[in-house]
């Protein structure tokens, strides 16, 4: 597994060295924008529209638009100078419970493994945060930027997950039209507790699949060998509008699916008687 960042963890006095893995990946299925013509990629050409010319690299810098049209710029030795404050540590401020922390926070997730001679105090770490039922809030600089962060217990070793910042995440009293004080009929909340409970089982991860991406590389796939694509009708869709035929339509749905698992046991006997009869039938004629 690749190493994207050499660190170390601290807290305290104590500093444990590390490496970064990447704990995720996205397995999106990437397209790039052709000439419908000839089938060539677009290029996208760096220009500016006031001197009416392509720029290179060497005459880019970065700005600031504090006001419309108006730039401060950043050079890039103040950039590096900033970058390289405290850029290889990611220093534990806080011991907390890990329920304490909205999801809503979270970001992206590493892989944390001991660098040389670390060893003994990442297990240290990982036993202690164990035995505490904690987890470690933290700050750390990946590739020029800062993070909020956590270090917590998985599996056998350590995550480490981004997060965001209070002030990036928004507020949900910007979102409009979200009902207050709203009266619910105890049939309605019952008839969902029920179906909440119908449909409640043990988290699987592996029951769950990008059914998008499964269907477009078997259209990408079907291109590629030359033969007709055939896409499934849509099934349509219940017009179901009252809350009530909706919620009984759902619980109904998951009550036809709950006997499958023991239909095959019930109908094996009944299976068996009929088949004698079939074959005197056929002997008979």
């Amino acid at each position: 597994m690749h190493t994207m960042w050499k660190g170390s963890i601290s807290f305290g006095l104590v500093n444990i060295p590390i490496k970064l893995y990447a704990a995720t990946e996205d397995k999106d299925i990437k397209t790039r924008m052709i000439h419908k013509e000839c089938h060539t990629p677009i290029k996208y050409e760096k220009t500016c529209p006031t001197c009416e010319k392509e720029v290179s690299s060497d005459d880019i810098v970065r700005g600031y638009e504090y006001e419309q049209g108006k730039y401060v710029v950043l050079e890039k030795e103040e950039l590096e100078a900033l970058n390289n404050q405290n850029n290889k540590s990611i220093e534990i401020v806080d011991f907390v419970k890990l329920e304490e922390i909205d999801p809503i926070y979270y970001n992206r997730s590493y892989f944390v493994g001991p660098n040389e001679n670390g060893g003994k105090p990442f297990m240290l770490l990982k036993k202690a945060m164990e035995d505490s039922g904690k987890i470690g809030v933290a700050k750390v600089t990946i590739r020029s930027k800062e993070h909020l962060a956590l270090v917590r217990v998985y599996k056998k070793g350590l995550v480490l997950e981004t997060m965001y910042f209070p002030d990036e995440v928004r507020s949900i009293d910007h979102v409009p039209s979200i009902p207050e004080n709203l009266e619910l009929s105890e049939k309605e909340l019952d008839m969902a507790n029920q179906l909440i409970d119908q449909l409640t089982t043990e988290f699987n991860p592996e029951k769950y699949k990008d059914e998008r991406r499964e269907a477009m590389m078997e259209l990408i796939e079907t291109k590629i060998s030359g033969n007709e694509i055939k896409v499934p009708k849509a099934a349509p869709k219940p017009n179901v509008v009252d809350l009530m035929d909706a919620l009984q339509a759902s619980i109904d749905e998951t009550k036809k699916e709950e006997p499958k698992i023991d239909e095959p046991k019930k109908e094996e006997p009944k299976k068996k008687k009929k088949k004698p009869s079939v074959r005197k039938k056929k002997a008979s004629s």
